[in-house]
C-alpha cells in the first residue's frame, strides 16, 4: 500500500506543478514582452533543476514501478491494473518531459542573454508555442497518473477490508 501511495503522492505534486504553469505561470508571462519572458523562462529552467525537483521526478519512475511490483500478485488483479496504467502514464509524462520540454529549455538555454539575443520574438516563438502545448500534454498524462494510482490504492484498501472481513468470519 506504502509504493500505491507514495506513487499517487509524486503524481499528484508533478500534476500540480505543470498544471500551475499551464493556468498560471505561462499566461502571466504571455502578457509580458519577449525579453522578460525568455528571461524569467531561462531562470525557472535553471531552478527547477534542484535536489527536490528532482527527487520527486525521478523517485516517481521509481515508486510507480514498485507500485507494480508490490501488488503483482494482489487480490484483486484490477489493483495491478490500475497500478501498470498509472505507471505507464507517468512514464509518458517523464518522457514528454525529457523529449519535448527539456530540449526546448535546452535551446531556449542556448540562446544565451536576452540582452544579446537579436530577434527576442523568433526565440520566443520558437519556444513558447511548442512548450506550453507538451506542457499541457504532460499535465495530463500527470493527471492521469493520479488518477489510475488512486483507483489502484481505493481498491487495494477494498480488497484488504474484505479480506479481514472475511476473515473475522471465518474465525468467530
Amino acid at each position: 500500500m506504502a509504493s500505491l501511495v507514495a506513487a499517487a503522492i509524486t503524481a499528484g505534486l508533478m500534476a500540480g506543478l505543470f498544471a500551475g504553469f499551464a493556468y498560471a505561470v505561462m499566461p502571466g508571462l504571455r502578457r509580458g514582452g519577449d525579453a522578460a519572458f525568455v528571461e524569467v523562462m531561462q531562470n525557472i529552467n535553471v531552478a527547477i533543476v534542484n535536489p527536490l525537483f528532482m527527487t520527486l521526478f525521478m523517485g516517481g519512475l521509481a515508486v510507480g514501478l514498485a507500485a507494480v511490483v508490490t501488488n503483482w500478485r494482489s487480490g484483486d488483479p484490477a489493483v495491478r491494473y490500475w497500478a501498470i496504467a498509472g505507471f505507464a502514464c507517468y512514464v509518458v509524462m517523464f518522457l514528454i518531459t525529457s523529449g519535448a520540454n527539456v530540449p526546448l529549455n535546452d535551446k531556449l538555454a542556448a540562446a544565451g542573454d536576452p540582452a544579446q539575443i537579436a530577434d527576442l520574438a523568433a526565440v520566443r516563438a520558437d519556444f513558447e508555442g511548442p512548450w506550453v502545448a507538451w506542457n499541457i500534454a504532460r499535465t495530463l498524462a500527470s493527471v492521469a497518473a493520479l488518477g489510475c494510482f488512486s483507483v489502484a490504492l481505493l481498491r487495494f484498501r477494498r480488497t484488504t477490508a474484505q479480506s479481514v472481513a472475511g476473515q473475522a468470519i471465518l474465525s468467530s
